[in-house]
């Protein structure tokens, strides 16, 4: 008997301003939270779209966050 175990990724995204949100890649895709929020923000199918989604959630003329995997 083996056991799989499945690998979950996370990357946070950082503003100007510090953290703004994270990704998670899990069985239903990509989820993206914003920073100090208390619910997800919405799952994408791929990681290209869920960085648009976060950035689209940022304040009006933020720049493009730096992603890194934790």
């Amino acid at each position: 008997m083996s056991s799989t175990q499945t690998h979950h990724s996370l990357w946070v995204a950082y503003g100007a301003s510090g953290v703004a949100g994270s990704i998670r890649k899990n069985d239903d895709g990509y989820t993206v939270t914003m920073a100090g929020a208390d619910t997800v923000t919405g799952t994408y199918p791929s990681m290209e779209v869920a960085k648009s989604a976060l950035h689209a959630h940022m304040p009006p003329g933020s720049d493009w966050p730096q992603f890194r995997e934790h």
